[in-house]
């Protein structure tokens, strides 16, 4: 299946680590990719080492870096719902499914990639799951995308579902283009990850395959 790929996950930063490879390979290919981000991640933890943001600085900053990272993948349709970082969870549901649901009517993408409403690993990421999954379920079956799920390694179970790989080794330098643009969030991690083997060998394997969960809507 070969359409437009929509992407809705909770921060700036979150569709690098998740998916750029799977987002870059799809729009080297012509396909039209558009990341929703619930946020603009204004209540991220890190500020940059050494800090180059403030907490009033924060947003815009993250907001640069997400359409820096997106323009080295390949994608150009970025799109805010403007909720509060560290609040999505406490958003009303149907009003974020709403919201996500313009979105699939106007687009009609083939398929969809949010995070899985329970194994998302970030109480954001589950609510930004669970809103776009019953967004989804508000179309007729007929016309329901393909939704897939993340495998993120903070989960801490297993829904037994599907998985399918994509690989992504032939861009895999531009995920990492697109990791690095985040220097807010990811200023020094590459030398950090080097230093602990485990880190170290989930970062090779995130450099050369993404796994989703085949989500059944």
């Amino acid at each position: 299946m070969e359409g437009p790929l929509l992407v809705v996950l909770a921060h700036p930063d979150d569709e690098s680590f998740a998916c750029g490879g799977t987002m870059a390979l799809h729009a080297a290919r012509g396909v039209p990719v558009t990341y929703v981000c619930a946020t603009r991640g204004e209540m991220g933890r890190n500020m940059g080492n050494p800090p180059i943001a403030t907490r009033e600085s924060l947003r815009e900053i993250r907001e640069r870096e997400l359409e820096a990272a997106c323009a080295a993948l390949g994608v150009r349709d970025i799109r805010f719902l403007g909720v509060w970082d560290k609040t999505v969870e406490f958003v009303d549901r149907e009003w974020l499914a709403g919201r996500v649901h313009e979105v699939l009517v106007e687009l009609a993408p083939a398929r969809v990639i949010t995070f899985h409403p329970r194994w998302g690993g970030h109480p954001d990421h589950n609510a930004i799951g669970d809103a776009t999954v019953r967004a989804v379920q508000r179309l007729a079956p007929e016309r329901r995308p393909r939704v897939w799920c993340p495998i993120v390694p903070v989960a801490e179970g297993d829904p037994g579902l599907p998985v399918e790989t994509v690989d992504i080794r032939s861009v895999s330098e531009i995920k990492l283009a697109a990791l690095r643009a985040h220097r807010s969030q990811t200023a020094n991690w590459e030398e950090r990850w080097s230093k602990d083997p485990e880190m170290r060998e989930r970062f090779e394997k995130m450099k050369s395959e993404e796994r989703f969960w085949v989500y059944p809507v």
